[in-house]
């Protein structure tokens, strides 16, 4: 289990996932011939080849790490994660991860990524034979930029409702501009309480870029954030063009009369996810 756990880090922090790189090419030919954001979009993607080939970190920030663990409701969750810590370990010292757990009272880093809260577990029991353990790794810069808003905002004149959420994620990509290393991808929270708000935001970033949206209201919603975020003009890297996000995934929980929630959970282009699943003693990576 260790080294499947092992080799599970290895493949999100430096195999970007088909679908996210085949929207990067898919973007290059958007991009005005010989532009600054056809130039940065081959240059990501010439990133992409070389993290693959020598098994190194897609980015120098492998980010924070978020274990979603999906066990039968009979398995206990407790020697997964003490795995998944070893697990971590192990990646350090491959260098298929950077030591990032820093203690905020006093300064100095575990170096080895073990410490209160890092890595995150998120623990779902379901009624399925099978184990899947989901990866994201969620760099710091991207992590800046993500947002929350509270509705009614009187500053952007959105109210209640799903135009007030629409204003907002726009919001949210125009004060990041460049930052948050674009083209991004953003997963989008609506309703709840804050915090769970902000937790089914950055859920919705495991979910691949290819798929649709099952609520119809918010796959339409999904679709017009993408095609006017990428008319702003703001680009990959901030430098300008036609490729802003290369997605926008959003989910929604029922909320309080007194509450109106709306996060944005901001991803970079490295959208490093993976997945894996053990099933009768095997192993399936995705």
């Amino acid at each position: 289990m260790l080294e499947e756990i092992l080799e599970l880090i290895r493949l999100a922090s430096a195999d970007l996932p088909r679908d996210v790189e085949q929207a990067l090419f898919k973007a290059v030919e958007t991009e005005e011939p010989g532009s600054v954001a056809e130039l940065s979009l081959k240059q990501i993607l010439e990133n992409v080849t070389l993290a693959r080939e020598k098994s190194l970190p897609l980015c120098q920030d492998t980010g924070s790490l978020h274990f979603y663990l999906h066990l039968p409701y009979a398995q206990d969750p407790r020697p997964l994660q003490q795995a998944v810590r070893e697990a971590v370990k192990l990646a350090v010292k491959n260098y298929y991860l950077r030591p990032n757990a820093v203690d905020p009272l006093y300064g100095h880093n575990s170096e080895d990524e073990e410490s209160d809260g890092h890595p995150s577990f998120y623990i779902n029991h379901w009624d399925n034979e099978e184990t899947r353990i989901d990866l994201l790794l969620k760099g710091g810069g991207c992590e800046n930029v993500s947002a929350q808003f509270s509705l009614p905002y009187a500053q952007l004149k959105a109210e209640r409702n799903m135009e007030g959420v629409f204003r907002c994620v726009m919001e949210a990509v125009v004060k990041a501009q460049g930052q948050g290393c674009p083209p991004g991808i953003l997963g989008v929270g609506v309703g709840g309480d804050r915090a769970g708000s902000l937790l089914l935001a950055k859920k919705q970033l495991m979910r691949p870029l290819t798929d649709k949206n099952p609520e119809p209201l918010l796959a339409e919603f999904e679709e017009r954030l993408l095609s006017q975020i990428n008319q702003l003009g703001i680009g990959p890297l901030g430098l300008g063009g036609k490729t802003t996000i290369l997605g926008v995934k959003m989910a929604h929980l029922h909320r309080l009369p007194a509450s109106y929630f709306v996060s944005v959970s901001y991803m970079c282009w490295a959208c490093r996810r993976r997945s894996l699943t053990i099933r009768e003693g095997n192993y399936y990576y995705a």
